[in-house]
């Protein structure tokens, strides 16, 4: 909450990219992301649609942070994440609405303001 949703995004792409062992030569970005990196990379629009490696790395992605929430649900039974994942769908906003936010949630998002 403390930087916007893309620049929160941006941060975590170049931690991302710093942290890879070993380190690349090139990378591929879904999006047109300007990450000022240190190392040659490429961003692709609809890149998902367009390359096997970030349509993989997509999948991945989304797979990971659906367990993360699944360990979310753990701590927080009452919000459904299990079944939403986050997402904002009719039944996580009733959620919010009846016990409000947990300590997870993004206050910068819109309906929690």
């Amino acid at each position: 909450d403390q930087i916007n949703i893309l620049e929160a995004t941006l941060l975590s792409m170049r931690r991302a990219v710093a942290f890879l062992s070993p380190h690349p030569d090139f990378v591929l970005v879904d999006g047109n992301m300007s990450l000022n990196l240190n190392i040659p990379y490429e961003s692709i629009v609809r890149g998902d649609a367009q390359c096997l490696s970030i349509a993989c790395a997509s999948i991945i992605a989304k797979v990971t942070r659906d367990r993360i929430m699944s360990i979310y649900h753990r701590k927080y039974p009452e919000y459904g994440f299990s079944r939403h994942k986050g997402y904002g769908t009719k039944s996580h906003f009733e959620a919010l609405k009846r016990i409000g936010p947990s300590p997870i949630h993004r206050m910068s998002f819109a309906p929690l303001k």
